[in-house]
């Protein structure tokens, strides 16, 4: 059998589907990394809702999808960036994501940490932004999950240099229950975090977040870094305090971050890892032996797609995980909050198809083949 996919130009060309899914099996848990996936959220096809109106999700098919991540041994990062805060995903329905996922967490003996920001307000004062964070903390603590304190857009506009930065997650570090995990998210993955911590020279921004971190070191269980930017990531890690983690957030360099170099390596906090799960967790389980080679054959095929998915505008790539969720069989549709499932275009996603293909991403390549054909066919495109 084979497949007619438009390209970038316009024209059409063959792909014969692989017939067999990459082999994968489950294991003991991880030894030598903690992994999260940062994970997407399955919206309600049949709710009668505009993009502008609060989300409408459905909890059986996005509790089921972090049910398979932990049946890999991948921890889940919830209610972050794939998971359309900002982009769809209010606050609301966000506290009830974090609440339903902990209590399912506990239920399997899963590992879950919550984004903390401050999206139940568009903009405010220093004072209103602290609160903001206060409440959300409230509620992933009072779920018994980790935090994770995520960048803030409230926070980005009230600021005025880098002490409004450290008086904030200083406040928040001193009033946690347990150690949180810093989150710095740059620009390419949303604008309005342009300048954070006080500056648009990155070499700057980075001292005041090692500032916050040095003066709450047992307050600060790690950092997730996304910035895209490999060199970086490595010299920020090799200056943390003993015992801080790094958590890779580079969905374009991270086989090489993971396995790391003679002074030292970065756990794991991924969007591409949603898609990737089984594959990255099999991955992770080789390099637990000792496996530095293994890990990054098993691992370096995937980052083109990776790159393909989290290409400029990078902020969409959550219209190309939910688009290999639909073909891997987790959910029945390709709908999304706020009506995103229309960010990216018909090229982009039918090379994801292919690239997912032929990295045997899909547990039934029939179905994900019948399913794309059915998205040609809506767009015109004829088999």
């Amino acid at each position: 059998m084979t497949i007619q996919l438009p390209d970038d130009t316009g024209r059409l060309r063959t792909y014969e589907p692989r017939t067999d899914p990459l082999a994968v099996t489950t294991g003991a848990p991880f030894t030598s990394r903690t992994v999260f996936s940062a994970a997407h959220v399955v919206a309600d096809p049949y709710a009668d809702v505009s993009p502008d109106s609060p989300a409408a999700v459905d909890w059986d098919a996005t509790l089921a999808f972090r049910r398979h991540l932990w049946s890999h041994g991948l921890g889940v990062a919830e209610a972050m960036d794939t998971a359309q805060r900002g982009m769809g995903l209010d606050w609301a329905g966000a506290a009830e994501l974090i609440r339903r996922s902990a209590a399912e967490a506990k239920s399997v003996g899963g590992l879950v940490a919550c984004g903390v920001g401050t999206d139940q307000i568009a903009s405010g004062t220093l004072a209103e932004v602290r609160a903001a964070y206060e409440e959300q903390l409230a509620v992933v603590e009072e779920a018994g999950a980790q935090a994770i304190l995520m960048a803030s857009r409230a926070l980005a506009a009230a600021a005025t240099g880098p002490e409004d930065y450290l008086e904030i997650y200083g406040h928040l570090l001193r009033q946690s229950a347990e150690p949180v995990i810093l989150h710095w998210l740059g620009p390419m993955f949303d604008p309005a975090l342009e300048g954070y911590w006080g500056s648009s020279d990155l070499d700057a921004a980075t001292d005041t977040f090692l500032e916050v971190i040095a003066a709450h070191p047992d307050k600060v269980d790690g950092i997730k870094v996304s910035l895209l930017d490999a060199q970086r990531e490595v010299d920020l890690r090799r200056r943390l305090p003993q015992g801080v983690r790094c958590y890779t957030g580079d969905d374009f360099n991270y086989p090489e971050l993971i396995a790391g170099d003679e002074q030292g390596f970065s756990h794991a906090l991924l969007g591409i890892f949603d898609p990737l799960g089984p594959l990255a967790a099999q991955a992770v389980r080789v390099l637990d032996t000792g496996d530095t080679a293994g890990f990054r054959d098993l691992l370096d095929p995937t980052v083109e797609l990776s790159r393909h998915l989290f290409q400029p505008p990078t902020r969409f790539y959550k219209t190309g995980v939910v688009f290999l969720a639909w073909l891997a069989g987790h959910q029945s549709h390709f709908t999304m909050v706020g009506g995103l499932q229309s960010a990216r275009s018909l090229p982009h996603l039918a090379r994801a198809y292919e690239l997912a293909d032929g990295l045997g991403l899909f547990p039934d390549p029939k179905l994900a083949e019948e399913r794309m054909k059915t998205l040609l066919s809506v767009y015109g495109v004829d088999q």
